[in-house]
């Protein structure tokens, strides 16, 4: 079931300067997400997919543009402003995991819900439901340092729906999984999203992108087909 616009971004550009040039990352992008759809951003290397990303999960505040969320307006808001939208809006499923390192796979998954009006133990059994879903419950007390690769991207995705964001932002959300794992993970997005989830995802896999309902293509920075 999709509605209204969950996002809507108009003219979106982001660039660097090179010595007196300007470089494009990205230009002029116009995208509008219904709330509760599911699509797959897809291109080729440095066609700016990770870049969209960062600006949809609030993490890059430096580009020209409209961006509304949720009928909030990003476009004008300061960092604080933008950090608080994104915590109670936004669950992030990163490339490169970005778990504290100081803090157990208990403690990365009780974070998002720290944001949220929440009392210890509704969290505590929350954080305990995750952990069994993603069958990781034996290591809960362990630090990131002490997981494998995969074992730290499932903590990642764990992390990323805990708090049952509205908007999941996923990079390359199976990148380090084996084949069986990756497709776990794929019907649980198709789950949340039938429940209501809105999902964007960055990703260079046909299969992962089948389980959207739709494909948007970057190239140079550009939106090439929507």
């Amino acid at each position: 079931m999709t509605g209204g616009a969950l996002i809507r971004m108009k003219e979106i550009e982001k660039s660097f300067p090179l010595g007196p040039e300007k470089t494009f990352v990205l230009r002029r992008v116009n995208l509008e997400v219904k709330d509760g759809e599911f699509i797959s951003i897809m291109g080729p290397s440095g066609a700016g997919k990770t870049t969209l990303l960062n600006i949809l999960g609030m993490l890059d505040g430096d580009w020209k543009g409209e961006y509304w969320l949720d009928d909030q307006p990003v476009h004008g808001m300061g960092r604080k402003e933008r950090s608080e939208l994104s915590k109670k809006h936004v669950g992030f499923v990163f490339q490169s995991y970005h778990l504290l390192d100081n803090l157990t796979v208990y403690e990365n998954l009780d974070l998002p819900l720290s944001y949220r009006n929440l009392k210890k133990s509704e969290r505590d059994a929350i954080v305990g439901d995750v952990l069994d879903r993603f069958s990781m419950v034996g290591k809960k007390d362990l630090y990131p340092a002490q997981l494998s690769g995969g074992q730290q991207q499932l903590v990642g995705i764990a992390r990323a729906v805990v708090a049952s964001p509205k908007l999941i932002l996923a990079d390359e959300p199976t990148g380090n999984l084996h084949s069986d794992r990756g497709r776990e993970i794929m019907e649980m997005f198709r789950k949340l999203n039938e429940q209501g989830t809105t999902i964007v995802q960055v990703t260079h896999s046909d299969v992962n992108a089948s389980y959207g309902s739709r494909v948007v293509r970057l190239k140079d920075g550009w939106v090439v087909d929507s």
